[in-house]
């Protein structure tokens, strides 16, 4: 097969367009030469073969390099990856976003806790024994491949450079994260303990709308409108009556007392902590407590201190002053404790107005987007698996 290999700026180049559209992993990436440059150098630098760098590049042991000249640099994405940076990486970020060990990551780049990442830097990403591949069968997806291996379909999506269109085609082959469930284990899985929807219904009364009656049941609005086949122009009438969804969310163990469950936003957590929900907030490493309100939110809660020394708790927590900065937290409801990261920054729209902030704060759970743009923030994602003690 003629790939065609091809590099993607600040994304590790895991997939390739080949000329009949096959996908495939890239094994190269570009490099622009700087000053004291030379092939044995940059060989000896990224730990690649010196004659596999030469004959990349259709040069021999006497040619010469520019500064400025770009050159490829061959790599196994089996063995290791290289990662051109991008603005605002850190180690500790670049490590997150590959799911490595931080003291790895820089001890494959000859670096410590305090080296800085410049733009366009070329760092090694040590990902061998990290990841194992699939062979794409028919009929797959790769929501179906993220549940044959018990793997988040976000982090599955991220490493295979995909997102939710992304097509599979047979033979393809994809990275699954080492350390997933395999094939035959899956299939003796019990599901028992898995959300499960069933249905009650409601007879309209005086005043009603949808966004009433989504929040009196605990639903989403759009949720209510889509199981009844309407939409947000239908008219209710008094004596209607509608369909609504019961989501029944079974308490899953945890690893240990002073963790939580490990819920999914979209089919587990919004529903245990719905909009007009009051909980408390544990910080997971003081242990000091305040209570909180749902007051909105889709693709994430959005959250409010209930009182002026709930408040003040809260901004005590994070250094006696208001922040986005992100902490691991427990939310203790109807006597549960789920597994979330919260930032403490009031912003935006406001319910309660006398608790001495302006605004909300947001609470993340497992798989939980930003409202800005629909994606992962990964510093509330790895703050909750430090809650659920999978950090």
């Amino acid at each position: 097969m003629n790939i065609k290999k091809i590099i993607i700026g600040g994304i590790i180049g895991l997939t390739l367009m080949s000329q009949n559209g096959i996908n495939a992993f890239a094994d190269t990436i570009s490099y622009q030469v700087r000053s004291g440059d030379t092939y044995w150098k940059i060989s000896e630098r990224y730990s690649i073969d010196l004659n596999e760098l030469l004959s990349e590049n259709s040069a021999n042991s006497n040619s010469y390099l520019n500064v400025g000249q770009t050159i490829e640099l061959p790599f196994n994405p089996y063995d290791k990856l290289l990662y051109k940076a991008v603005w605002g990486d850190t180690y500790w970020k670049v490590s997150e976003k590959f799911n490595v060990d931080i003291n790895k990551l820089l001890e494959a780049n000859h670096a410590d806790s305090q080296t800085m990442i410049n733009v366009d830097d070329i760092l090694i990403i040590p990902v061998k024994n990290i990841y194992r591949t699939h062979i794409v069968e028919a009929g797959e997806t790769y929501w179906k491949i993220s549940q044959k291996y018990s793997v988040d379909i976000n982090e599955l999506l991220k490493i295979n450079n995909a997102n939710e269109y992304s097509e599979l085609f047979v033979g393809q082959k994809i990275l699954i994260p080492d350390g997933a469930s395999s094939e035959s284990e899956y299939s003796t899985q019990e599901n028992d303990d898995e959300a499960y929807v069933t249905y009650t219904y409601y007879t309209v009364q005086k005043g009603d709308d949808f966004w009433k009656i989504s929040i009196k049941f605990g639903i989403p609005q759009y949720e209510l409108i889509k199981v009844n086949n309407m939409t947000e122009n239908t008219i209710l009438y008094i004596g209607d009556v509608i369909k609504i969804p019961v989501h029944n969310v079974p308490v899953k163990n945890t690893l240990g007392e002073k963790y939580g469950e490990y819920l999914d936003w979209w089919t587990e957590a919004q529903y245990v902590i719905p909009i007009g929900k009051v909980f408390k907030v544990r910080d997971f490493y003081t242990g000091k407590e305040w209570t909180m309100k749902r007051t909105v939110g889709a693709n994430h809660a959005d959250c409010e201190p209930l009182t002026k020394y709930d408040s003040a708790v809260m901004k005590e927590v994070w250094g006696g002053d208001y922040s986005w900065k992100t902490r691991p937290v427990i939310i203790i409801v109807d006597g549960r404790k789920i597994a979330a990261s919260a930032s403490a920054m009031p912003h935006d729209i406001q319910y309660i107005y006398d608790n001495g902030v302006t605004g909300h704060m947001d609470i993340h759970f497992a798989n939980s987007t930003r409202h800005k743009d629909g994606k992962i923030d990964y510093d509330h994602q790895y703050n909750i698996k430090i809650s659920a003690g999978l950090k």
